[in-house]
């Protein structure tokens, strides 16, 4: 562990504390629509990770950085001070920013950086969510490092709609790069090839045990028998979408992104970048004379690298009264070890997600629009970019970079933040309001690719009329293979009403969507091979931001923004920045 560094197991250990102190003494905990104040110091901060010790950009000093902890309806005002060379903002993932689109951080979209000395003042409102999220950086690939939980409690003396947990245990997936995550990606966009993959997925802040150097750097959970756990499951790893599974036990799953769906057992559950999902873990009745391996590792579909390792952490039972067994008796427990799906385990990938459904009930209702306004269909996927004259790059064939695109479209950042130039009525120079609602150039999406990989790079918008029932169908494309794509929608939640592999038909497949209890989402995953088709309703004044979460793919352009228009009342209409706003 690096010098000074609070450790990752300490950092969660008062997790654990302040979570159940509020559920225990509910009485301790303010009442809903309180005003909850925290301080972000961005600075420089030692680690040590496989023995290999560097300076990381941390928040308070921390890694994983400090947990948000709010009940809904709560206002949430975060003072961020950046004290390093690199710009910085802070996106709060899954927060709808109702009216408060300032506050959402992706950086030339919402607001320009916040540069070394200065200081900006997030603030927002939780409003209907409750559940786990989590934030980070949205600038570059600083989210490495730049990341924690936020906690949404339900409003004071409502129930959960599952078994109470006796206690809540945070789990977010990382990855550690021996080298600096900056300096990967830069090499990467400068020789157009594929960056340089991680070097260890970590639980926790900690590689564990089956990587070089880390058996002492081990997430470990210890359970009563008998007892049940809600483990909130967050996926912030920059690259990989992850399989996880805790040995000989089930896990039920009963909530993703922040709302509730219908309970389901499993074994194994999939989380992409950019996801959460709550599980009940209900521990055995007794004292099973074993310790148990926890376990994640990706699900690859690309052609691509990846890092092809396991993160594990440790399940411990505590032991009977009476019995107080040495560390090393532990050691002498049989070790169990969880089985997970092949890594392009497609097949269990579409199975898991269709499980998924919102509650639906009168509590928690699907507000599903059942009238579409406007109808969207995306083509995502990888294509590539000339190589500059003489230069040399490592894209496909040698002689091409690397791009992503959405309908052909690389989305290219402005140097100004593109909310800021829409408010001002600003526009000229900065985007264009004629993204495509279709593919320009229709053609077989998944099967052969055609000849020409290109595409067409800008700074483009849809704009949206205030309360547009939108439909958007996002289609993998086969252009350099097809591939798995987990996009994140700021702003809105949205339902997923179908999805399926081959190309979308838009006459067989829409009688099959599911209108009544669709899950509800953030972030979802574009089936390699397939499509997915979304609803949201655009009632958010403001840009919005829609990327892949695969962080190569976002930084080679797979991305695009909505302009939703304000309303015709005084409620409808985006507030102006606030004084702090960050200047480019």
């Amino acid at each position: 562990m690096g010098a000074s560094l609070l450790s990752s197991t300490a950092i969660f250990r008062v997790m654990f504390i302040v979570l159940n102190t509020l559920w225990l003494f509910p009485e301790l905990a303010s009442s809903a629509g309180v005003t909850r104040h925290y301080k972000f110091n961005i600075k420089l901060q030692n680690v040590t990770r496989l023995c290999h010790t560097k300076s990381i950009v941390s928040v308070n000093g921390q890694f994983p950085g400090p947990p948000i902890f709010a009940r809904e309806g709560d206002q949430v005002v975060v003072k961020v001070v950046n004290h390093v060379q690199n710009n910085v903002t802070i996106h709060w993932h899954g927060v709808r920013q109702l009216r408060s689109g300032w506050a959402d951080g992706p950086a030339y979209v919402t607001q320009c950086p916040i540069q070394t000395g200065q200081t900006y003042v997030y603030n927002f409102t939780i409003t209907g969510q409750r559940g786990t999220l989590f934030w980070h950086a949205h600038i570059s690939w600083l989210r490495a490092t730049l990341y924690g939980p936020i906690i949404i409690l339900p409003k004071k003396n409502v129930p959960y709609p599952f078994v109470k947990p006796y206690k809540e245990v945070p789990i977010i997936f990382g990855e550690w790069w021996n080298a600096d995550p900056e300096a990967v990606i830069t090499q990467a966009l400068q020789n157009g090839g594929g960056p340089n993959v991680s070097d260890a997925y970590t639980i926790n802040g900690l590689p564990g045990p089956l990587y070089n150097c880390s058996a002492q750097d081990t997430f470990k959970l210890k359970v009563k028998p008998g007892r049940t756990y809600l483990l909130r499951l967050i996926n912030a790893a920059l690259n990989d979408e992850l399989f996880f599974s805790i040995a000989n036990h089930t896990l039920t799953v009963v909530d993703v992104d922040a709302i509730y769906v219908k309970p389901f057992k499993t074994d194994t559950i999939l989380i992409t970048p950019g996801q959460t999902t709550n599980l009940l873990l209900k521990a055995k009745p007794h004292f099973p004379n074993a310790t148990f391996l926890m376990a994640a590792r990706p699900y690859a579909t690309g052609r691509g690298t990846f890092d092809n390792s396991t993160v594990t952490g440790l399940l411990h039972y505590e032991t009977p009264p009476k019995s107080s067994p040495s560390a090393s008796s532990f050691k002498n427990l049989p070790l169990f070890k969880p089985t997970l799906p092949a890594l392009n385990d497609t097949s269990f990938a579409a199975n898991f997600t269709r499980k998924l459904r919102s509650l639906a009930n009168s509590q928690f209702p699907a507000n599903v629009p059942q009238k579409v306004d406007k109808q969207f269909f995306f083509t995502v996927g990888l294509g590539t970019n000339p190589c500059p004259q003489n230069q040399t790059c490592q894209g496909p064939n040698n002689s091409t970079k690397f791009s992503a695109s959405v309908n052909n479209v690389s989305f290219v950042l402005p140097t100004t933040a593109i909310l800021q130039a829409h408010f001002f009525q600003q526009s000229n120079g900065v985007y264009t309001t004629d993204f495509p609602a279709t593919p320009i150039f229709p053609f077989n999406y998944t099967g052969t690719p055609p000849n020409n990989t290109m595409v067409s790079n800008g700074t483009k918008v849809v704009v949206l009329p205030f309360n547009t029932s939108v439909e958007l169908v996002l289609q993998d494309t086969s252009i350099l293979g097809i591939e798995s794509h987990p996009l994140h929608l700021h702003g809105f939640n949205f339902f997923v009403v179908g999805q399926g592999f081959g190309n979308f038909d838009s006459k067989k497949d829409p009688p099959k969507f599911n209108l009544v209890d669709p899950v509800e989402r953030n972030t979802v995953g574009v089936p390699s091979g397939g499509w997915v088709a979304i609803r949201f309703l655009a009632d958010n004044p403001g840009v919005w931001f829609m990327h892949c979460h695969l962080e190569v793919h976002t930084s080679w352009g797979l991305k695009m923004a909505w302009m939703v228009m304000d309303g015709k009342l005084p409620n409808q209409k985006l507030p102006p920045p606030p004084s702090d706003l960050p200047q480019c």
